[in-house]
């Protein structure tokens, strides 16, 4: 499954945005199809062109809970970005 990703288009004063009509289709797809690969992908992107701290979180944690149920390499990174943004907090063992 291909999922066409809504790149950022870069922006001087802040940081990159993306189509978010572009974004939302894609997300439609990627939930359609069960593409969970994709939504890490698209959830992560979102999560980093956005300049709102909690729209990133809300984001991340999309992307982290993805990665989880899929068993991606990128659950660590997620959940080190959402222990920076103080949404999430490391398990002590």
């Amino acid at each position: 499954m291909n999922t066409i990703v809504p790149f950022p288009v870069p922006r001087s004063d802040r940081a990159p945005t993306i189509d978010p009509d572009a974004l939302d289709a894609a997300l439609f797809d990627a939930h359609g199809t069960g593409d969970r690969s994709a939504l890490v992908d698209l959830y992560s992107c979102a999560a980093e062109t956005t300049n709102d701290r909690d729209a990133a979180a809300f984001y991340l944690t999309h992307a982290y809970i993805f990665a989880l149920e899929s068993g991606s390499a990128r659950t660590d990174g997620l959940l080190d970005q959402l222990v920076a943004l103080g949404r999430e907090a490391r398990r002590r063992d």
